[in-house]
This record gives structure tokens, sequence and C-alpha cells, in this order.
């Protein structure tokens, strides 16, 4: 049986006034009903553009290329029309900004009840009652007096409810959440993604959560992709990510969280350097400037890191790849702090 969302050496390039721009290279994963994909990275990583070309919400100079396959059906070649009748309704997103997602002169449950209508044909007062079960649904009190509100009326917490509300209001098989818990505190952060874990196990969704914070992704992913420079560094079972990274940047990331055993004085650990340019790509590895592990290499090592890009192979079985020709083979809990 195929998965859910198969998507293989997916390339997606913008037209600049400065050349063109390769914001995902190659980069291929698979989504299975049921299960979470986390994909992490810094900011310009390639991960929102890439859950854009899946959606088909790419528009103006850019070129997607490679195969996005849902549910065994071709995405890259297929009509707008009939994409159009997969997005949203079998096929859904939830994106990071939800004040500016949704349409401020309109009420909360008049935008859910008019996503739900062009699915499905329904009348006003069957969708406004869609809308009113999917807030209550999503925790938001007094369903039937906050659809009437407006955007602005409601706090971050309860746009980003509203936001899974209208996304999964059509009962959706696969959905993309990119940063769903951005500029939220710690305690509406939980109470969302809580809220993705339950549809997801009442309904078996297929889920990809986009963000940079790894402790939400070691919380509710079932797998990772770690991702740089538009290319996929590392990607593993959640467990084996966590306990044996191979890719020096996946441990850098690792590295930078705080420890509980930290004291106050200690200070704040960081990857040095900067991201890479994607206007002008190293023929190598990306990452080859900022790796400890090439900078402490032999010179030969250090040329072929430099000159050479590496692929995406596995490493310590077969569900755990890496795309490093030196990679870190001692687990991560035995690295000395």
């Amino acid at each position: 049986m195929p998965p859910l969302l198969e998507v293989r050496d997916l390339q997606v390039t913008f037209t600049t006034d400065a050349g063109p721009v390769r914001a995902v290279d190659s980069l291929g994963f698979t989504v299975e009903a049921g299960r979470t994909l986390g994909i992490v990275g810094e900011s310009g990583s390639g991960k929102s553009v890439s859950s854009l070309a899946v959606m088909g919400l790419h528009r103006g100079a850019v070129r997607v290329t490679g195969s996005i396959a849902f549910d065994g059906r071709e995405l890259t070649r297929m009509p707008e029309k009939e994409l159009s009748g997969l997005r949203g309704r079998r096929m859904a997103m939830v994106f990071q900004d939800p004040l500016s997602s949704l349409h401020p002169y309109y009420t909360v449950g008049e935008q859910i009840a008019e996503h739900f209508r062009v699915h499905f044909r329904s009348g006003r007062a069957a969708a406004r009652r869609r809308a009113v079960d999917m807030l209550g649904e999503v925790g938001i009190p007094e369903p039937a007096r906050r659809a009437g509100e407006y955007p602005h009326q409601f706090s971050g917490g309860m746009r980003q409810r509203a936001m899974i509300a209208m996304a999964l209001a059509c009962e959706p098989d696969l959905l993309i959440a990119d940063e769903p818990t951005t500029a939220l505190d710690v305690t509406v952060q939980a109470q969302i993604l809580e809220l993705i874990v339950r549809f997801q196990e009442e309904r078996g969704l297929g889920v990809v959560l986009i963000t940079h914070d790894l402790g939400v992704v070691a919380r509710v992913a079932h797998e990772v992709l770690v991702m740089y420079g538009g290319r996929a560094a590392e990607q593993a079972p959640v467990d084996e990510l966590f306990g044996r990274p191979s890719h020096p940047y996946t441990r850098g990331l690792l590295d930078s969280l705080p420890r509980l055993d930290d004291t106050d004085e200690a200070p704040l650990r960081s990857i040095p350097g900067a991201p890479p340019s994607l206007l002008t790509p190293a023929p190598g590895c990306a990452f080859a400037p900022r790796c400890a592990s090439a900078a402490a290499a032999g010179a030969e090592e250090r040329q072929r890191c430099a000159t050479e890009r590496p692929a995406l192979e596995p490493f310590d079985g077969p569900h755990h790849l890496t795309a490093c020709h030196l990679p870190v083979l001692v687990p991560l809990k035995e690295v000395a702090r």
C-alpha cells in the first residue's frame, strides 16, 4: 500500500533579479496515515517552501519539479481545478500566523462555513452548524456565540484553534501545520499540540509538522526530517534521531537546547557561522563551513566536504538516513559536555 504522501526529488526554484534561487533541492520524504513527520531546521532551510509546494500554493516566478504523490495521485501535473478540489478537502494546512490567514471583515463562523460550503455544496444553515460544531470540538467556549465574532476578538491561541477547526471541517486525510505554536505561550502551545494529536488519533490523519522547536518534535512526531540549505541533512525515527544523531548539524541543534543541569552562569550554546546562500550554493556540503567535524578532519577529508555534495544514505539501519561524509558515531548521551 503506497504512503499517503510521497515526495521525491522535489526542487523549488525562484527566479529573482539576482539569479535563480533553489530554495528546495532534491528533497524526498513520505508520510503515512496516522503518523506525524516533523520537519525542522533554521529559518531559510526550505521547510515552509516545501509544504507550500505540496499544497500547490506557489505562484509567480517559481518552478516546481520532481514528484509529489498524494494517495497515489501525482499532484505536480494535476490541473488546477482538480487540485483545488483536493486542497482543503483532503489536504489541509494550518499557517503560522492565523491573524493574517483569517479575513478581518468576516466573522470566524462565516469563514469556516464558507470553507465547508465550497467543498460540500451544503446550504448556509448546515454550514453554519458545522462551523459551530467544529469550534466546539477544538475547545472554544460558547461556540455559537464566538462564531459570530471577528478574528480580532479572539486571542492568539483561539485564532489558532479556529484555523485548526477550519482545516479539519472537511475531514481531510493530510494536515500540514506550519509553525502552529509560534508566538504562543507555553501552556497554549501544549494545548494546540494536544489538539492536533487528538484529531490525528481519532481520524487517522497524516500530519506534517513544520517547526524550529525540537521540543515540539520530540513530543509529537514519529519521524523527523532535518533540513539545511534546502536539502535533507538527516532523517530518522524520532527516538533514533534524538538518541543517536549522526549529522553534525543535527547534533549542533540538539546541543543548542538548554539543559536541566545548566547553571545560571552557563553560556547559551550555538552553531557558529551563518546559513548558506541559496543564490550561490557551495559545490560540496552546505554545512561544511560551520562543521566542527570537517574542521577537525584531515586535509583530504576537508577537501571532500568542500567539493563533493554528500548523498542521503542509510546510517546505522535502513530507516536512519544522513547526508554527511563524516557522520558522528557516538550516541549523544555519551558525548562529554
